[in-house]
């Protein structure tokens, strides 16, 4: 499959051509026309020739909604992105599934994420911030994203899953593995040996727990419940990725977006030093104004009436949450990065319904905690180039991010 250079001006595409699914876009940041002139022109817009087959884009804020929140006629089965594996290939985990088994399956891990868990992680995280931040160098160029997002995040989800702590850095590989772009039948092949030597380290840990009196991690949680203990192999594997990207890339890419908007707004950043008091709501904005993943598929059941348009059972429906947290009929000026917003807690990045995010909380905590800790060590953290974004529709993220601390 090529992926050809897109078109950067949103007016000259035929509104019938227009495949939002490309994410070269994405990486050259460039999408924000497209999705305004969605909104405007075609806010429940088919695409015949997207580049993983015909689908459906949902671009406004309530009509995303609607659909996220329809469980009846939406299903999130087989799979929640626009590409679709062949069948053997299909990793089940409970975000792709429906009631009851998916309500089962997520009650099996959530206390880990719950306020008492919560309560008792935030000293180790703030042990650990402290840790990386002050080993930050001053007065040279160094790359935010490995050093700090990454860090921070893939500590917190070996903690999570109990996982050797010196193998930590496998997670955030296996995690950027399981989103890679699918080009090519290699690239399938490439990902799928590697997703199975991912199993063969997560079925040594199974086999660990299950034999061992339960205990509060994700491994040890899913070993002894009753809803996902006799998983097969390619639906643990599939739980345990969703742990994964779910822990990992949604956190980080927000840690590395805070920085970089908060100096592309240096009067919200001179406002932010002034009053740590506005971090929680500035996380919350940021959460919004960069939304880590930018959609979530859903397949109709059913015909459904949205927009005027009518989905046909089968078809494709993307909820592009990272257009929907762009509406100005939600929010004013939603262009603008505005750490004081008074809604941006409004933000759809989480989605809604049965789906909600289940790990919201941890990652706030974490970039609470992360910009307490900067304000009193580094109040300036300068950005001194452009990021590199990562080449996904689906993960809006930064895999580099250059900085230095004023010496």
């Amino acid at each position: 499959m090529n992926i050809q250079a897109p078109v950067t001006d949103a007016n000259a595409v035929p509104l019938e051509t227009l495949d939002m699914s490309d994410p070269t876009r994405f990486q050259d940041d460039t999408i924000w026309p497209f999705f305004a002139r969605l909104r405007k022109e075609a806010p429940v817009h088919f695409c015949q020739n997207g580049m993983w087959g015909p689908f459906w884009s949902i671009t406004r804020y309530n009509d995303i909604m609607t659909v996220d929140t329809s469980h009846q006629v939406f299903s999130s089965e087989p799979t929640i992105t626009l590409f679709e594996p062949p069948k053997e290939l299909l990793m089940p985990m409970f975000i792709a599934m429906d009631q009851p088994k998916h309500d089962e399956q997520r009650k099996a891990v959530q206390g880990i994420v719950q306020p008492p868990s919560l309560a008792k992680l935030e000293g180790l995280i703030r042990e650990r911030v402290i840790e990386i931040l002050e080993g930050l160098p001053k007065g040279e160029v160094f790359d935010w994203v490995p050093r700090v997002s990454i860090e921070l995040t893939t500590r917190m989800l070996a903690t999570l899953f109990d996982f050797p702590f010196e193998d930590r850095k496998l997670l955030t590989y296996w995690s950027d593995t399981a989103t890679m772009i699918i080009r090519t039948p290699e690239d399938l092949a490439f990902r799928e040996a590697e997703m199975q030597k991912c199993l063969a380290y997560f079925v040594k840990l199974w086999n660990e727990r299950v034999n061992a009196p339960p205990a509060n991690n994700l491994i040890s949680m899913l070993a002894h419940n009753p809803a996902t203990k006799n998983m097969g192999p390619r639906e643990y594997l599939g739980n345990i990725l969703l742990l994964i990207v779910g822990g990992n890339d949604t956190t980080r890419n927000t840690i590395s977006a805070s920085l970089y908007y908060l100096n592309k707004n240096p009067g919200e950043y001179d406002k932010l030093r002034k009053d740590p008091g506005l971090i929680p709501n500035m996380v919350a904005e940021t959460i919004r104004y960069q939304t880590p993943l930018s959609y979530m598929r859903r397949t109709a059941k059913t015909d459904f009436e949205l927009g005027g348009k009518t989905i046909k059972a089968g078809d494709k429906v993307a909820m592009w949450f990272i257009s929907g947290n762009r509406d100005d009929a939600v929010f004013e000026d939603p262009d603008r990065y505005w750490i004081d917003r008074p809604n941006a807690r409004r933000h759809m990045s989480f989605g809604f319904g049965i789906h909600r995010c289940m790990g919201n909380r941890l990652g706030e905590l974490q970039l609470k905690i992360l910009w307490e800790e900067l304000l009193k060590r580094h109040p300036r953290v300068d950005v001194v180039g452009e990021p590199q974004r990562v080449l996904s529709a689906f993960v809006h993220g930064y895999s580099s991010l250059p900085v230095r601390i004023p010496a």
